[in-house]
């Protein structure tokens, strides 16, 4: 089958990584050893990736014209340029000179980074870099800098401070000092985010793996905790943040902070006095200190006294670091330990990812005193934070002109993604800012009179306004529930847009932040559009859904260029003058010029066609599929659209349709060459659609299925001709083409072309008269993908009762946090977590007025956050009302009935876990709890105080623009891999990485996926040092940037695991496994098909260290977890009978071997037959062991007949080799190495290259020749796939076994 990618957007990779959403990234020098690589192309384009031989694809008419992955010039050859490193010197005050390779394509300003991180001279932060007595200017690319090369030495000259940078300076010592505390981490601040996977390993991995740890059999401590054991029913809390040696920080001050004599008065900063800093030495000395133009001194002032001239010892230092030094002798003793601890952590720990990830557990933390972090939370910050002169950012302006930089060529390109990256990663904080700055009621609004739901804010300009339905917008669309989700559909149509990216169409920086209860959507200000009306600015679409609607040909020329990608159907409405108004997007999609001149499209909420299923249109009846399914329901809004994915999937199953029906009547015109071709309606098509895996052809039961797919070749290249209308087609070949494209309803009768009105159906959109025919075609259309939602793709997904409660109860939580003030929100919150989790019967709700008693009862505030009116209705909740509402919620909102009224019910009923429960409402809503082991199950007390409630986070929604190059090398890579050229894979992913790095900075997910498979073909290639070094980037990546126990993370332990234990590092790969295990138990308990998996890698360690009962518990359970999931017959059941039976020889258990044996046996001879090469393996083993069950047992009889004199042969009990357990390891986790000499690999590579030219020469010579002629062998058929060399056909972690 002719199965196809290339139709996916550059947005929705087709087979990446399939990640959830990244929330990540960041900008970081890469290593020294990770230069980025300038990569020039011939093509200069994403095209030079194309394919350049081989006809054109069918113009499939949707589907951006990105390339198959991997589908790799010939003709245009990628050329790599490695832009060589070279090493200058750098001479700086008071140390020894050192060199440092560079790049030249580096800036000066990373050279200052460097120097800024580095142990010895990261004190500096004011200084310049010069060259031959010439100073380099910051932004200079080393590459320009003239008479700069190997070997030259760039002098650190020390410049005066200026208040900017001395503010800068004091920022910088106070990170210094923060450099190992996690607070900021834990409090989800200024990016940073925890990772504990050194914990793990205890810097046992990469070059310094002394393989101190189990070497072969070393012996090596293997139980697990308590909790980790199959069958435990402890879940503890405290273990998912273990605390870190390094976090009990040094203490080198007790107190740095701003003094109070600040601003110096107008005399002093005539002597070059910036500020004032009072700092208390950890010897218990109070001191104040003056930032002057030439550097930090001490002054004579005291708390009540002001007294600026310099103190004793009158020593002026340039750096407050070495100011301190002089004064403290513990804090010079403690400041060095510190920074030799600071750069001898991984730099993935320390490094800024573009997103803040919010951890929603914390330990409970001192509150220090700590100068910046006042600062920053009492002014705006904006002056000097982001490093732009002026004040606040214009961040439309920023956005727009990213996008309009120049693209031509791949360093361009890079440029310009690099910089849409950075404007988006930063948008999103500051708008994050904004939103809750917006809810806490800090901000005013612009329409401070009106009701506060209705209120509009601007901040830091961007644009904030609420959730609510505002004078009856979404009036017919359901009122607030619509105006809730409208954001979040508006945000998917801005991430669609982009990712078309089409020059010269505009849409806004959006950014949906939910916090407290509300949703906020932030985006930045088209300029002049607060000067004038709507009604005015609005040249294009509709501001009251389909009433008054105007169209614009400049809009439509750009949207026309989407419509493809999009698969948007150009159509026309009524206005309410009954005047045809053409559009070529949803009538809400509006179109304004801004004052600057740029055509902008906003309220994007309908960029994809509804979902009938949810949407019951009087007069319409939905498919068979449908209705038997019990749809349409009515749902509580309007706005149900298809995801995008679902849109492509039905597209993509439209094409094989309309392959499939084209054969099959190519092959009746072949087989009766004397009947008139088939006539195929659209009712023929459909009966095909319920059957997507009917055969191609009555008589392809009696042919090979190679006719088949030459069949679907011979349809794909009579489709071109047909598309391209150069009239060589025969006129049965086009009525062949017209019929297919009629059954799947192509909008093109001569090509196939799949869009949709995204109108259809719209309340109130009314069609013209002429246009009823495609208006009927285009409601059967929607009425397709709704039933093929229900028949094909929800069947792939599996209901989790677990996620359905918590939906619930975060759809309640948020109505009843609106109504609590913000004094008391832990009250609240830890109430409602009692109702919710804790099994006590009778929770009662502190109210806030406990604590302080006030005098005036009545004082009525102006500024009130939104909706807040002094409401203590949410004190009264009780459990069973909170569990009768969740079950209420799931039956309106998801209709599933839930059969529980409590929480114990709910546990019992569907074996959910309580913590399972906290860890998803609290990801869901922003919650962040105590790290305390919480009594879920006492009848006596509640579960949570107010204290166990530590913060709430907002939840945020954002674009995340992607490197479309780098992709394109990705998938290339990826296609390598799976045709077995290693090296190349290798090659092409490793150009990737470095393009990604490029683009994102040093932290984002997908230089995860990068990593993670580079890891793999490291390992693959038996480079196991190179493959552990890559694999634990890998896991602190995902770490970093997904959440520690997010389960992409738990994969990465696994299998960093696995390369520890093939690298002998067995009790590192133990101790990975385990905490792989803790963190699947609390996302998931154990009764989870992935369990399997992990319990028989566990086992195999186990039973490769001689811990052989140990190593029965979790093979046991792994047997156990797999048959349940699938099936007693399947393969994964035998290989795990075959792992049991394993260890029960090595404990001389031969009965119970032999019966696991068996077992196994028997699957693979039913699954498999007789000859199969398993069959045979399994048989062999078996009689193995019978000779030794025998053996053993004439032993036995020997001593029973002669006691102690018996003459006994001494029995072999062999320890598994470490060899054969690290096989046993490759296969369960999906990696197949065939045995090849180095000849073999160049003779099968040849052969394939062979093959390739030949089908090139082959289809050349066709092209020439009458099209319906030939039949050519498509490309991958499948006597390719046979001598591909199978050593990593697919190393994706999704294969197993």
């Amino acid at each position: 089958m002719v199965i196809k990618t290339d139709e996916l957007p550059a947005a929705a990779p087709a087979d990446s990584a399939r990640e959830p959403s990244p929330q990540a990234g960041g900008k970081g020098r890469p290593g020294a050893a990770e230069l980025p690589s300038v990569m020039l192309l011939n093509g200069d384009c994403p095209e030079s990736l194309k394919k350049e031989e081989g006809p054109a694809e069918p113009p499939r008419e949707n589907g951006l014209d990105e390339t198959e992955p991997g589908e790799e010039t010939t003709g245009q050859e990628v050329i790599v340029i490695q832009d060589t490193g070279f090493s200058v010197k750098i001479l700086a005050p008071g140390i020894e000179p050192f060199s440092l390779q560079v790049s030249p394509q580096e800036m000066v300003q990373e050279i200052h980074q460097v120097l800024m991180d580095r142990e010895d001279t990261c004190h500096r932060t004011c200084f310049s870099l010069h060259l031959d007595g010439n100073m380099l200017d910051h932004f200079s690319e080393l590459r320009s800098v003239e008479g700069l090369q190997e070997g030259s030495v760039l002098r650190v000259v020390e410049e005066p401070y200026t208040v900017r940078e001395a503010r800068i300076h004091v920022r910088h010592v106070r990170d210094l000092l923060k450099s190992l505390d996690p607070s900021d981490a834990f409090n989800g601040v200024d990016c940073n985010s925890l990772s504990f996977l050194s914990v793990f390993t205890d810097g046992d991995l990469g070059d310094s793996g002394k393989r101190k740890k189990g070497l072969e059999m070393d012996p090596i401590d293997c139980t697990p905790p308590e909790y980790i054991l199959p069958g435990s029913r402890e879940r503890p809390l405290c273990p998912l943040q273990p605390q870190n040696r390094d976090w009990k920080p040094l203490q080198c001050l007790k107190v740095l902070t701003m003094s109070g004599w600040n601003p110096p008065p107008g005399n002093r900063r005539m002597h070059g006095d910036l500020m004032y800093l009072f700092v208390i030495t950890a010897e218990d000395r109070q001191v104040s200190i003056t930032a002057s133009t030439r550097g930090f001194y001490l002054n004579q002032s005291t708390a009540y006294h002001f007294n600026p001239k310099p103190a004793s010892p009158r020593f002026l230092s340039h750096s407050l670091v070495e100011l301190l030094n002089q004064i403290s002798p513990t804090f010079k003793k403690n400041f060095a330990a510190l920074q030799k601890k600071r750069v001898q952590r991984h730099p993935f720990e320390r490094i800024a990812t573009p997103f803040q990830v919010y951890s929603w557990t914390a330990p409970q933390a001192e509150h220090a005193m700590d100068c910046v972090r006042a600062e920053d939370a009492y002014t705006s910050r904006l002056g000097y934070e982001e490093h732009i002169p002026g004040q606040t950012r214009d961040w439309n302006e920023e956005l727009q002109t990213t996008r309009e930089l120049p693209r031509k060529n791949l360093p361009e390109r890079l440029l310009r993604e690099r910089a849409i990256f950075k404007v988006h990663s930063d948008f999103t904080a500051a708008a994050t800012r904004g939103a809750m700055a917006v809810i806490d009621g800090n901000v005013m609004a612009i329409n401070p009179s009106e009701e506060t739901k209705m209120q509009m804010f601007i901040w830091n300009n961007i644009f904030f306004s609420l959730g609510f339905d505002v004078r009856d917008h979404y009036k017919d669309f359901g009122g607030d529930v619509a105006a809730y989700v409208a954001p979040t559909n508006d945000l998917n149509g801005v991430r669609t847009y982009n990712a078309v990216d089409v020059e010269g169409l505009y849409t806004l920086g959006t950014v949906v932040v939910d916090y407290r209860g509300y949703r906020v959507t932030a985006q930045s200000i088209i300029p002049g559009i607060l000067e004038r009306d709507q009604e005015q600015s609005v040249i294009y679409g509709s501001i009251d859904f389909g009433k008054t609607v105007v169209s614009h040909p400049r809009y439509l020329e750009l949207l026309e260029r989407t419509s493809r990608p999009l698969k948007i159907l150009r159509h026309r409405v009524l206005n309410d003058r009954d005047e045809e108004v053409e559009l070529c997007s949803s009538v809400e999609c509006k179109g304004i010029i801004g004052n600057d001149g740029r055509h902008y499209i906003l309220d994007l909420l309908r960029t994809f066609p509804p979902d009938l299923n949810f949407l019951p249109v009087p007069g319409e009846t939905l498919p068979e599929e449908c209705t038997r399914a019990g749809f349409p329901r009515a749902h509580r809004h309007k706005l149900c659209c298809l995801r995008q994915e679902l849109v492509d999937a039905f597209v993509e199953h439209r094409y094989l349709l309309f392959m499939k029906l084209a054969a099959l009547q190519l092959m009746q015109q072949k087989a009766s060459k004397m009947e008139s071709p088939t006539s195929l309606e659209n009712g023929d098509g459909l009966s095909l659609e319920s059957k997507p895996d009917a055969p191609p052809a009555p008589e392809a039961g009696g042919e090979e299925e190679g006719s088949s797919a030459s069949g679907l070749a011979t349809v794909k290249e009579l489709a071109e001709t047909v598309a391209s209308d150069d009239g060589t087609a025969d006129p049965r070949g086009r009525e062949v083409i017209r019929n297919a494209c009629k059954a799947v309803g192509s909008i093109s009768s001569t090509a196939f072309d799949v869009r949709f009105n995204p109108d259809i159906f719209s309340p109130g959109v009314r069609f013209p008269e002429s246009c009823q025919e495609e208006v009927r075609d285009q409601k059967q259309l929607l009425k397709d993908a709704a039933a093929f939602l229900l028949s094909c793709q929800i069947p792939g997904l599996k209901i989790g009762i677990g996620e359905l409660i918590t939906r619930s109860a975060k759809h309640i939580f948020k109505t009843y946090l609106q109504g609590v003030e913000l004094s008391g929100l832990s009250a609240a919150i830890s109430h409602f977590l009692n109702c919710f989790l804790s099994s006590y019967p009778n929770p009662v709700a502190h109210l806030p007025a406990d604590e302080l008693i006030s005098k005036k009862r009545n004082r009525r505030r102006r500024n009130r956050p939104p909706g807040a009116a002094d409401n203590t209705a949410w004190a009264v909740m009780t459990p069973q009302e909170l569990w009768k509402n969740i079950c209420q919620e799931a039956k309106n909102y998801f209709d599933f009935s839930l059969e529980c009224e409590t929480v114990d019910q709910a546990v019992e009923t569907y074996g959910l876990q309580k913590i399972t429960l906290l860890r998803e409402i609290s990801l869901k809503t922003g919650i962040q709890i105590l790290l305390k082991e919480y009594s879920f199950d006492s009848r006596h007390k509640p579960a949570f105080t107010e204290e166990d409630v530590l913060n709430i986070f907002p939840v945020v929604k954002h674009v995340n623009p992607k490197a479309s190059d780098a992709f394109h090398f990705f998938q290339s890579g990826q296609a390598k891999v799976q045709q077995g050229f290693l090296k190349e894979g290798c090659e092409l992913i490793n150009e990737a990485l470095n393009l990604f790095n490029n683009v994102y900075g040093a932290m984002h997910v997908e230089i995860c996926a990068c990593l993670r498979l580079l890891a793999r073909l490291h390992y693959i290639m038996g480079d196991y040092a190179e493959a552990l070094s890559n694999q634990q980037k890998a896991v602190l990546m995902s770490e970093r940037v997904m959440g520690i126990e997010h389960p992409n993370t738990i994969q990465e332990y696994m299998h960093l695991a696995l390369y520890c234990f093939a690298s002998s590092q067995l009790s590192t790969a133990l101790s990975l496994l385990y905490r792989a295990r803790y963190l699947t138990l609390l996302v998931f308990g154990e009764d989870h098909p992935e369990m399997a998996l992990l319990d028989n890698n566990i086992g195999l360690v186990l039973h490769g260290v001689m811990e052989y009962d140990l190593s029965l518990r979790f093979l046991e359970n792994a047997l156990a977890v797999s048959t349940k999931y699938h099936g007693p017959k399947s393969l994964k059941v035998a290989l795990s009978h075959h792992l049991v039976a394993r260890v029960y020889e090595s404990k001389a258990e031969f009965r119970s071997a032999l019966q696991h044996e068996k077992e196994g046996y028997t699957i693979y001879k039913t699954q498999l037959g007789e000859d199969h090469e398993k069959t045979k393996e399994s048989s062999e083993y078996l009689k193995c062991l019978t000779q030794q069950a025998v053996a053993l047992q004439r032993t036995m009889n020997e001593i029973y007949r002669n006691g102690s004199s018996a003459n006994i042969p001494p029995l072999k009990f062999t320890a598994p080799s470490m060899a054969s357990v690290l096989e046993q390891l490759n296969v369960i986790n999906g990696i197949l190495f065939i045995p090849l000499s180095q000849k073999d690999l160049e003779n099968l590579k040849a052969e394939v290259a062979r093959r390739q030219q030949l089908q090139e020469a082959s289809r050349n010579r066709d092209k020439a020749e009458e099209p319906m002629a030939t039949e050519p062998e498509p490309v991958g058929a499948s006597e390719d796939a046979a001598t591909q060399p199978p050593a990593a056909k697919d190393p994706s972690p999704s294969l197993q076994g």
